[in-house]
């Protein structure tokens, strides 16, 4: 009989789960750079970049915690946002709405990591593994300013010009 799975068997899934969608967010963050028209947009996804490295090298650190290896499981659910974020840029290039559209998907991005790190974090108090609900955390408030950034600059710059006014 297969051994019972707990919630430590879970955490380690989820955690794999996530790493795996953090090493693709940061292929796909240059893309969106590349692509993207506003000047502040650009720089938003360029900084989120940076952090997303330290988002990972937070990740290892988990592994090592829970004395496992570093690795990831491919995450269907990541896989789709960034393609649906690539048909953003492909479908939209050089109009106004463009910028827009990757704020969506990078806040759909956003949105599904906040949703990760939060579940990982609790789960991470249950067990008692402090050292790990510290890095989680670290990660979840810096998902979340990410979110509220793309946020205020779709409401001060992005949305109207792709509404066709001047913003």
């Amino acid at each position: 009989m297969a051994k019972e799975k707990m919630l430590e068997d879970l955490f380690h899934d989820t955690l794999k789960d996530i790493y795996y969608a953090e090493r693709k967010i940061l292929k796909a963050l240059p893309k969106m750079a590349k692509g993207a028209q506003a000047p502040d947009l650009k720089a938003a996804f360029e900084k989120h970049r940076d952090e997303t490295e330290q988002h990972v090298e937070r990740l290892q650190e988990v592994f090592e915690i829970l004395g496992k290896r570093a690795q990831g499981k491919t995450c269907p659910a990541i896989d789709g946002i960034i393609e649906e974020g690539e048909e953003v840029l492909e479908d939209y290039k050089s109009t106004a709405a463009l910028d827009a559209g990757l704020i969506a998907a990078a806040q759909a991005v956003e949105h599904y990591e906040i949703t990760r790190y939060g579940t990982l974090k609790r789960w991470a108090e249950l067990m008692g593994k402090k050292d790990a609900v510290k890095l989680l955390d670290a990660t979840l408030n810096e998902e979340a300013k990410t979110d509220d950034a793309l946020t205020a600059l779709a409401d001060a710059l992005v949305n109207e010009k792709a509404l066709g006014k001047a913003a």
